[in-house]
């Protein structure tokens, strides 16, 4: 085990803070390709970073300690019994039932429609936050480059980049410092991660949803708030470590 994990990388990153919640993703990766990740929450960032690293640990471990093959037990076979009817024993006749009328299909939820054209309500919003927080251009910038890669908002094309980075500004604490307050959740890297998270599970479309529908009464992931999608994911994970 060494040996195979000997030429892999571990990067972690924190997605979420709040008051006493912390969600860290620690993913590991083999010449330069991200081959699996874990999630971890707790009340500090280093017992979220354990949390993932000991989860990811039980995910490289599980196939190389594969369980021992049991033999099948054999099934009985029934002894058949011989039914003798009796001529004297007649049935009596059962009132014919109405059908049970069908139950209408189910209509599907509508996605989410296309990005919208006009950004310009939210970039006020954020203009606001920027200045509750009294950050400059400068301060932005250094935000902006540690969390998007580079210190320009106008660089910001994608709308959900841009309504993260809102939603994030607007959970930070007025005086929060920009070179370590925590990036917003991505909501794509959400989205890939939950696929690969069913796809360990060997799910089908309709086990995902019904397990949407047990912990959140929604049928379509799209529905679900960042913090939602982060939580789903947390909850796909502990399925995958218990059934392994």
């Amino acid at each position: 085990m060494e040996h195979q994990l000997a030429d892999l990388q571990f990067d972690v990153q924190l997605l979420h803070a709040e008051a006493g919640s912390r969600v860290v993703l620690v993913q590991v990766r083999r010449s330069g390709q991200v081959i699996d990740g874990a999630l971890g929450e707790a009340s500090t960032a280093e017992a979220a970073e354990d949390q993932a690293r000991q989860r990811l640990g039980e995910r490289l471990q599980a196939p190389l300690q594969p369980a021992s093959p049991q033999p099948p037990t054999p099934t009985p076979t029934p002894t058949p019994v011989k039914v003798v009817p009796n001529p004297q024993v007649q049935p009596k006749p059962q009132p014919e039932r109405p059908a049970a009328p069908s139950s209408p299909p189910a209509k599907e939820i509508e996605e989410p429609t296309a990005d919208p054209e006009d950004w310009s309500s939210e970039l006020a919003r954020l203009d606001l936050q920027l200045q509750r927080l009294d950050w400059n251009r400068e301060q932005e910038a250094v935000y902006l480059e540690r969390v998007f890669g580079h210190p320009n908002r106008n660089r910001l094309t994608n709308y959900g980049d841009l309504l993260a980075y809102l939603q994030a500004l607007e959970g930070f604490a007025d005086g929060s410092d920009p070179a370590s307050a925590p990036p917003p959740l991505r909501r794509r890297e959400l989205l890939s991660q939950c696929d690969e998270l069913l796809g360990q599970l060997n799910w089908d479309p309709g086990q995902g949803r019904a397990f949407l529908e047990q912990h959140f009464a929604l049928a379509s992931r799209q529905l679900l708030s960042d913090t939602q999608l982060l939580q789903f994911n947390m909850l796909l994970e502990s399925e995958w470590l218990a059934g392994n």
